[in-house]
């Protein structure tokens, strides 16, 4: 069957396309995405702006279209954070149900954190033993460890690149150079969170296996040397704390515009990458690991894997 996936996530609007069959792997069909960054819609109150609810609006409407036009049977729509956490969410939700048909479900982070952690774990299969999932997307920062498909401990941390952009590196934001001491700032922030989670994951039991994913960490690798997108995505892909601790370094004097410029950095999130990079660190550095290996499933996986569980099920 052809199914369509509806990512409304804090920095765009993702819909992917895959046909997917009982017992084997999900091909992509097609995909389509739009820059929304819905996050920087919602004021200091919490609400989500009339300008926000209309670009949301136009974004869900043409994914819709163009599902449609894919011939897509099903179309899973979900949001994260940016509208998760908007007072005004609900109605908004309401409000694009009824203007486009589309009904878009609300993931809290735990569910982001189990659903990225199963397509973890059917990329990485029943060999890599203990799994521990790394996640950050422009949020929230995801965490989940386990020896099944389901973990024994799934979190979700106020750590996303954009929110914390926004909140620690407002230069970056606006395409400077961030300061060392913001950068630090945020370090000593990323850290704080980042302690009572650690110990949780750590009492779950060590890892054997620590992995990376979404755009965030794929950004990060490939500016450490990993490589390319277009290599194709069964190449192996990884990611050393101590070339992380250099690319920060390196991302504390350049700007956003330059950034932009080297390969496998989006134009669009170019002003992200100096704070992904630092919580990046702070996450290898709590969890203690020398390196993560980088996997081309997360969360849109994760949701399609679910349904064709549910499917096979019926």
């Amino acid at each position: 069957m052809r199914l369509g996936v509806l990512d409304v996530g804090s920095n765009t609007v993702h819909l992917l396309v895959v046909d997917a069959h009982r017992g084997a792997h999900p091909t992509p069909a097609h995909d389509d995405k739009s820059v929304l960054r819905l996050s920087e819609h919602v004021g200091d109150d919490g609400v989500l702006s009339k300008a926000g609810e209309k670009a949301l609006l136009a974004a869900v409407r043409r994914a819709r279209q163009v599902a449609d036009e894919q011939g897509c049977e099903e179309l899973l729509a979900f949001v994260t954070s940016a509208i998760r956490e908007a007072s005004n969410g609900p109605r908004v939700l309401e409000r694009v149900r009824e203007a486009t048909g589309v009904d878009l479900q609300v993931l809290t982070g735990e569910d982001e954190a189990r659903l990225t952690f199963l397509a973890v774990r059917r990329w990485f299969g029943w060999s890599a033993g203990r799994l521990l999932a790394l996640d950050i997307g422009g949020g929230s920062l995801e965490l989940a460890t386990g020896i099944d498909e389901d973990p024994d401990v799934a979190l979700s941390l106020p750590l996303g690149a954009g929110r914390m952009t926004r909140r620690f590196l407002p230069s970056a934001h606006g395409g400077g150079t961030p300061s060392l001491e913001a950068l630090a700032e945020l370090d000593a922030h990323a850290s704080r969170l980042l302690a009572p989670a650690a110990r949780r994951l750590a009492a779950a039991g060590p890892p054997d296996l620590v992995v990376a994913t979404s755009k965030t960490f794929r950004t990060l690798a490939r500016l450490t040397g990993a490589a390319p997108y277009s290599a194709g995505l069964r190449v192996p892909r990884q990611m050393s704390a101590v070339s992380l601790g250099q690319l920060v370094g390196f991302v504390s004097r350049i700007d956003a515009g330059a950034l932009s410029q080297l390969q496998g950095v989006s134009v669009d999130r170019a002003h992200q990458v100096a704070a992904g990079a630092v919580v990046a660190r702070a996450a290898l550095r709590a969890v203690d690991v020398p390196f993560v290996a980088i996997c081309p499933w997360a969360l849109r996986e994760g949701i399609i894997l679910r349904r064709l569980d549910a499917l096979e099920g019926a």
